[in-house]
């Protein structure tokens, strides 16, 4: 029988790297990552699965890193904004997100990257409409959007070119 304490041990693939941790079954993801392995660049916002700051890659899909436990990710691949950052996947959209000025406070870029990303990977031809539509899950409240819009539609162009 389980109970709020029960711990079990888990392994996941994270950023490429096989873990195997004993783990608390109602720990969340993003808790995991924070606070076990040291990646906080995933954030920790609104812990409903609203905000987006949480966001994550699991098995190559977008979700919320607050919304899922972390044994759910058991025999998983899990990347974090570390991960696509250091192996250089969003180095051109992280140069657009800094020259567009799509970045202010930081708090919400790394999840509205891996976002931006998972678009770019879906539909490499899309408009600002859509771009806006696909991002819109996550939440900026110092940019207003338009910078942010306008550094993916710029890598987007560049990528097809």
């Amino acid at each position: 029988m389980d109970t709020p304490d029960t711990i079990i041990d888990t392994t996941l693939n994270i950023n490429g790297e096989s873990v195997t941790r004993r783990i608390p079954v109602r720990q969340n993801l993003v808790d995991f990552l924070r606070e076990e392995m040291g990646l906080t660049g995933t954030h920790i916002g609104c812990e409903h699965g609203v905000c987006g700051a949480c966001t994550v890659r699991v098995d190559g899909a977008i979700v919320r890193g607050c919304l899922m436990l972390a044994v759910q990710a058991e025999g998983r691949n899990v990347e974090t904004i570390e991960g696509v950052s250091d192996n250089g996947e969003i180095a051109d959209l992280q140069d657009a997100f800094h020259k567009r000025n799509a970045l202010q406070c930081g708090f919400c870029t790394p999840g509205m990257l891996l976002t931006a990303q998972d678009l770019a990977l879906k539909n490499p031809h899309a408009s600002r409409e859509q771009i806006r539509e696909h991002i819109s899950g996550n939440y900026c409240r110092c940019t207003g959007y338009q910078a942010i819009v306008d550094a993916v539609e710029t890598t987007l162009a560049a990528r097809r070119k």
